[in-house]
C-alpha cells in the first residue's frame, strides 16, 4: 500500500511538473500547501477548546438542578405539615356542630312516628266504624291508607302500642271479610234483581277485597264458583241427566247462566275474571261426573251417542278457548279428505262432518289434574288449556268407536271388490284399478273424522285399522291371480302346476301389478301422515313397512304368474318341436312351424305388456322370462326323438331364430332401456342350445371331444343322451362313454350339484383344436358337397344361412351352467 502511495504522489508530481521549465513553479507550490496546512491546524484546535468548555458548562447545570429539587421536597413536606394541622383545627371546631345535626334528625323522626301514630290510630278508629256499618268503598279506601302507615311501622313492630294497633287492624280486617262473605251470599238469591242497591254495595265489597290480602279474592271467587255449580252438580247427577246423551244440555246449562248473570257479574271486577274461573270449575266437575258415568256403564257404550257426546265436547271446549283468549292458537288440519256415513251412526258422522276443523289434541287427564296446580289459572291463557280438559276422559272408551270404523271400512272393501271390473276405462291415463283409490278415499275420509276428535291413542288404534285394511286389499289382489292347474282334470289334461292365462287375464295382471305399486307408495304417504297428526308418542311406531312388504309380495307374485302364463302357452309349441322327425328330415329350410308359433305369441302379448308395465317392472319379467325359456328350450331338445344330421343343422336355424325373436322383444315393447342386459343374457343363455346341437352335429369319433370342448359343465346322463339322439346303439355307445369317462374323471361336476357357476369362455386350444380336427365342425365345402351328394333338394340359400350362423355363434358364444334357473 506504501508503494501505491508514493506511486501516486510521483504521478501527481510528474502531472504538476511535466518539463524542467516548469520546475520554477514548486516554490509557490509550497507556499500554498504550508498555507492549508496552517489553516487546518488552526481549525483543530478551535474545535477541541470549544469542548472543553462544553463539558465544564454541562456539570453546573447538573448541580444546579439537583439544588432546585431538593428545595421543591422540602417546600412539599411544608405544605403538608400545614394541611394536617388545618385538619385537626377543623374538627375540633365541626365536632359540636355533628352532635347538634343527630340530635335534629332524631328529634324530627320522632315528631314524624308520633305524627303517623296518631294517624294510625285515627285511621283504625275510623275503619272500625265504617266496617260496622257496611261502608265499603270508604273502607277500601281506608284500608290502602292503614296498609301504607302500618308499613312505616314495621321497624316497631315491637313496641306493646304498635302491636295493639295492628291486632286492632287485622281484627277490622275479619270483621270486613266475614261482613262481605255474608253479603255476596245474598247473591244469585234473585235478590239482586229487585234491590239494585244490593249490587251497588256488592259492587263496593269488590274495592275492600282487593284492598284485603290477595288470599281473600280466590276464597271468595272460589265459593261462589261453588256456590253456582251446586244446582247444576245437584240437577246432573239425578238419574235422568246422568247419562251420556245428555251432556249436550250440560254445555248449554253454563252458557245459559253467562248469559243471564251477565249483566250482575259485572259487579265483580274484570282483573278477577270471575267467568273464567267459574268455567275451569266447571269443566273439571263435568269431567268428573262423565267418567264417573262411562265407568258406571254394564256394557258398550252406543257409538253414536258416545261421538255425539265426545262432539258436542269439543265444540264446547272451542268455544271456551276462543272466548277466553286461547283462540289464536289454531288447531292443526288434518289430512285434507272428504267425508263419508257410517251406519248407524249417520247423523253423528254428519255433525262431525260439519264441525271438523275443531279437532284437538287430545290430553291425559291425569296430567291435567297434577299440572293444575302450577299454572296461573287467573289469567286467561296463561298457560290453562280448555281444549281436552273434559274430552280426554272419552279417550280409554273410544275402541267401540274404532271396532264401528273397521267393521265399516271392511265392508266397503268387500263392496268395492266386488263391484271392480278389473278392466280400466277408456281415455284413463293411469293403468290402475278403480278400487285402490275409492279404498284410499275411504281410509282417508276415516283418518279425517278420527283426528277431529282426537290424535292421541284413538288415532294410533285407527291407523292399525288401516293396516289391516291395506293388507286384506293385498290379499284380494292376489287372490284374483291366475292359479295354477290342480286336481285330477288338471292332471288329465296335463295342466297341473301349470297357468293358463288369457289375453285379458294378461292385462288384469299388469293392473295388478300398477295398483299393488299405487298402493306400496300411497301407504307410505299416509303413515307419514299420519305421524305428523298423531300424538309425539305414536308417531315413531306409525310405520307401513309390513304393508308395503305385502303389496310388494303381489307384484313379485303377479310377475311371476304372469311369466307363468306366457310358458304355458309356449308348451304346444315345445310339444309341437318334438313331434317333427328330425332324424328323417330331408333338407334345411326356412324356421320351422313352431318358431312361428313363438313368434305369434310374443307378438300378440309383449306389445301389451310394455305398454301397460313400467320399465323397472317389464325388465323384471324379460329378466325371469329368459332365465325360464332359455334353459327350456335347451332341455326340450333332449325330449326329441332321434335327431339326424340335416336335423341337427335345421334345428340349429331354429334356435337363431327363437334367439333373433327374444332379442326383438324389448323393440317389440317399446322399451328399450332393458335391452343391454337382457341381450346378453339371452345370448349367453341361448349359446348353450346351439353348443349341443353343433355337439350333435359332429362326427362319432370327435363327439366326446366336441362335448367336453363346448360344454364343459356337463354330465355323463347328458352326454349318453347326446349319442341316443345321434341314433346311436348301446353297443356303439359304449366305447365312447369309456373314452369321455377317461377324459372327463375328476375335472365334471355332477348335475346334481346346484351352487351357480359363473360362465366362463372356451380356452384358446380348445378353439384352435376344434378349427384343427375337421371331424367335429364340417367345413364349408364339405357341408356343400354332403348336401350336394345327398340330392335333398337343401337351397343355397338356406345352407349359405346355416352357414353364417354357425359362423355367428362360434364368434359369440359363451359357455356356462345350462341348469341355471331361477326361482320366483
Amino acid at each position: 500500500m506504501a508503494t501505491a502511495g508514493k506511486q501516486n504522489a510521483l504521478d501527481y508530481i510528474n502531472q504538476m511538473f511535466p518539463t524542467e521549465a516548469s520546475l520554477s513553479g514548486v516554490e509557490p507550490l509550497m507556499q500554498k500547501i504550508h498555507s492549508e496546512i496552517r489553516k487546518v491546524d488552526a481549525e483543530i484546535l478551535t474545535a477541541v477548546r470549544q469542548q472543553s468548555n462544553s463539558g465544564t458548562k454541562a456539570r453546573e447545570d447538573l448541580a444546579a438542578a439537583t439544588h432546585a429539587v431538593q428545595e421543591l421536597i422540602f417546600k412539599i413536606q411544608a405544605i403538608k405539615t400545614k394541611a394536617e394541622q388545618s385538619e385537626t383545627m377543623v374538627q375540633e371546631i365541626c365536632r359540636d356542630i355533628k352532635k347538634l345535626d343527630f340530635a335534629k334528625k332524631h328529634i324530627t323522626t320522632t315528631i314524624t312516628a308520633l305524627h303517623r301514630l296518631t294517624m294510625l290510630v285515627s285511621a283504625v278508629e275510623q275503619l272500625q266504624v265504617m266496617a260496622s256499618k257496611r261502608q265499603y268503598k270508604e273502607a277500601a279506601a281506608q284500608l290502602e291508607a292503614v296498609n301504607q302507615l302500618c308499613s312505616h311501622f314495621e321497624a316497631y313492630r315491637d313496641i306493646p302500642k304498635i302491636t295493639e294497633l295492628k291486632d286492632k287492624f287485622k281484627s277490622i280486617k275479619t270483621i270486613l271479610k266475614s261482613h262481605v262473605f255474608s253479603d255476596f251470599s245474598s247473591l244469585g238469591s234473585g235478590k239482586e234483581t229487585e234491590d239494585t242497591t244490593l249490587l251497588h254495595q256488592l259492587s263496593d265489597a269488590c274495592l275492600v277485597v282487593d284492598a284485603l290480602e290477595p288470599s281473600v279474592r280466590e276464597e271468595l271467587v272460589k265459593i261462589f264458583c261453588s256456590r253456582e255449580l251446586t244446582s247444576y252438580q245437584q240437577i246432573f247427577e239425578g238419574a235422568e241427566l246422568a247419562k251420556l246423551d245428555k251432556a249436550e244440555r250440560r254445555y248449554a246449562w253454563i252458557k245459559r247462566r253467562l248469559r243471564t248473570n251477565e249483566e250482575i257479574w259485572k259487579i265483580f271486577p274484570p282483573q278477577w275474571h270471575v267467568s273464567y274461573l267459574l268455567c275451569i270449575q266447571f269443566c273439571k266437575l263435568t269431567r268428573a261426573q262423565l267418567v264417573e258415568i262411562l265407568n258406571n256403564l254394564n256394557e258398550k257404550p252406543d257409538v253414536g251417542t258416545l261421538l255425539l257426546a265426545l262432539q258436542r265436547t269439543l265444540e264446547f271446549e272451542e268455544e271456551l278457548a276462543e272466548k277466553f283468549g286461547d283462540g289464536s292458537r289454531g288447531r292443526e288440519s288434518g289430512s285434507d279428505i272428504g267425508e263419508n256415513n257410517m251406519g248407524n251412526s249417520k247423523q253423528t258422522i254428519l255433525d262431525i262432518r260439519k264441525k271438523y276443523e275443531k279437532k284437538l289434541a287430545a290430553h291425559n287427564g291425569n296430567e291435567n289434574e297434577d299440572q293444575d296446580g302450577n299454572k296461573d289459572l287467573s289469567v286467561p291463557g296463561a298457560g290453562f288449556n280448555f281444549r281436552g280438559i273434559i274430552s280426554s276422559c272419552f279417550e280409554p272408551y273410544l275402541m267401540v268407536y274404532v271396532e264401528l270404523e273397521e267393521k265399516t271400512l271392511m265392508e266397503h272393501l268387500e263392496k268395492l271388490v266386488q263391484k271392480e271390473t278389473w278392466d280400466i276405462e277408456e281415455g284413463s291415463q293411469t293403468n290402475i284399478l278403480s278400487s285402490s283409490m275409492q279404498v284410499f278415499l275411504i281410509i282417508r275420509r276415516s283418518l279425517k273424522r278420527c283426528s277431529a276428535l282426537t290424535k292421541n291413542q284413538t288415532l294410533y288404534n285407527l291407523f292399525k285399522v288401516f293396516q289391516r285394511i291395506l293388507k286384506a286389499y293385498a290379499t284380494k289382489l292376489y287372490a284374483r291371480l291366475p292359479k295354477s292347474g290342480t286336481g285330477i282334470v288338471a292332471a288329465a289334461t296335463g295342466m297341473d302346476g301349470q297357468i293358463k292365462t288369457s289375453d285379458r287375464d294378461e292385462r288384469v295382471i299388469c293392473y295388478i301389478v300398477n295398483t299393488a305399486e299405487y298402493c306400496h307408495t300411497t301407504s307410505g304417504e299416509l303413515a307419514e301422515n299420519v305421524s305428523k297428526i298423531v300424538e309425539p308418542q305414536f308417531a315413531d311406531s306409525t310405520d307401513m313397512s309390513e304393508v308395503q312388504d305385502e303389496f310388494s309380495a303381489v307384484i313379485t307374485k303377479a310377475l311371476i304368474t304372469l311369466v307363468h302364463g306366457i310358458e304355458t302357452k309356449f308348451d304346444v309349441e315345445m310339444a309341437a318341436m318334438t313331434r317333427v322327425p328330425w332324424g328323417t328330415l330331408e333338407s334345411v329350410g326356412d324356421q320351422s312351424d313352431y318358431v312361428n308359433g313363438l313368434n305369434a305369441i310374443f307378438t300378440a302379448s309383449i306389445p301389451v305388456l310394455g305398454r301397460l308395465l313400467s320399465p323397472i317392472y317389464f325388465q323384471f319379467f324379460l329378466d325371469k322370462l329368459a332365465s325360464n325359456l332359455g334353459p327350456r328350450f335347451y332341455l326340450n331338445i333332449f325330449k326329441c326323438k332321434q335327431i339326424s344330421e340335416t336335423g341337427a343343422q335345421q334345428m340349429l336355424l331354429d334356435t337363431q331364430a327363437v334367439k333373433t325373436i327374444l332379442l326383438d322383444i324389448p323393440s317389440l315393447g317399446k322399451q328399450k332401456s332393458a335391452a343391454a342386459g337382457y341381450s346378453k343374457f339371452v345370448t349367453r343363455e341361448m349359446s348353450k342350445a346351439e353348443a349341443l346341437l353343433k355337439v350333435i352335429l359332429s362326427a362319432v369319433d370327435s363327439v366326446a371331444d366336441t362335448y367336453c370342448a363346448l360344454l364343459p359343465e356337463g354330465t355323463l346322463s347328458e352326454f349318453q343322451r347326446i349319442l341316443d339322439l345321434k341314433g346311436l346303439k348301446r353297443t356303439e355307445q359304449q366305447s365312447i362313454l369309456d373314452d369321455y369317462n377317461k377324459r372327463g374323471a375328476g375335472t365334471y361336476q355332477p348335475a346334481t350339484v346346484t351352487k351357480p357357476i359363473t360362465p366362463t369362455t372356451v380356452s384358446a386350444p380348445a378353439v384352435t383344436n376344434q378349427a384343427n380336427n375337421p371331424g367335429i365342425i364340417p367345413l364349408k365345402e364339405e357341408i356343400v358337397a354332403r348336401a350336394a351328394a345327398l340330392g335333398r333338394g337343401a337351397a343355397t340359400t338356406g345352407i349359405r344361412r346355416f352357414l353364417a350362423l354357425t359362423e355367428s355363434t362360434t364368434r359369440d358364444r359363451k359357455d356356462g351352467s345350462f341348469r341355471k334357473l331361477f326361482t320366483g
